[in-house]
């Protein structure tokens, strides 16, 4: 039997935004169902940000994961892109500007890469940008104004992460038509091959979280994601 398609969209914290706690990541490296998965990540839309990937490999070291990233900037004339993303278990693909990465994935043909690699079973995930652009289309604030932009077209419907940081995002999604979700901070939403699964919080059980859904036409609804627990050490 084959592997599920995954796709995790991160609404917003994370090792990212500096949570030591790590419940998020955790949750990741439990979908790929290997004792030591491979790691890597996909800084485009920062242009690869040193800080960024440090911290990407310092938190999934520590969860026992053979880390790496794959920068852009520069681009490596000698590695092989494509096969660095098929030997992956796990993709994670950080915050910035969307349109400007996925305009740099089709410039470099890497689109097509991805799609194989999410074929043959590699879990996908990201954070804002890296969430964005899994879906037909996306509330982002990397346009003037902020606007709703198509993205790679893998799940269907419209995705907002940051949800519950700036007031004019929940407005924006609510006026598009379709399939929806909004991600508020410390909220994942896992898709299992292109349909919802679940949601998970990785905020305090006192915060309250924000995570927003449309199936079809029907007006948004909030519900309670689940929440993951910290683990006690060994």
């Amino acid at each position: 039997m084959s592997a599920p398609r995954r796709i995790v969209a991160v609404g917003g914290g994370g090792f990212l935004m500096d949570d030591a706690t790590l419940l998020q990541e955790r949750y990741l490296v439990s979908l790929c169902g290997r004792t030591r998965p491979r790691a890597l990540y996909l800084g485009t839309a920062a242009g690869d940000g040193e800080r960024a990937q440090l911290k990407f490999m310092k938190a999934f070291a520590a969860l026992g994961c053979d880390a790496d990233t794959l920068p852009f900037f520069p681009y490596e004339m000698r590695r092989d892109y494509a096969a660095a993303v098929h030997r992956a278990d796990l993709v994670y693909v950080g915050g910035g500007n969307t349109p400007a990465m996925l305009a740099v994935w089709r410039e470099f043909g890497f689109e097509q890469a991805l799609r194989e690699a999410y074929e043959a079973g590699t879990v996908f995930a990201g954070i804002s940008a890296g969430a964005n652009c899994w879906f037909e289309q996306y509330v982002t604030d990397s346009v003037p104004g902020g606007g709703v932009r198509p993205g790679l077209g893998w799940v269907p419907g419209t995705f907002c992460p940051h949800l519950d940081s700036e007031s004019w995002r929940q407005p924006m999604l609510a006026g598009t038509s379709g399939p929806a979700v909004g991600a508020g901070e410390n909220v994942a939403v896992l898709f299992e091959n292109e349909g919802w699964a679940e949601a998970v919080s990785s905020a305090a059980l006192a915060k309250t979280v924000s995570c927003w859904r449309r199936l079809g036409e029907e007006p948004l609804t909030s519900f309670d994601p689940r929440r993951l627990e910290v683990q006690a050490p060994p």
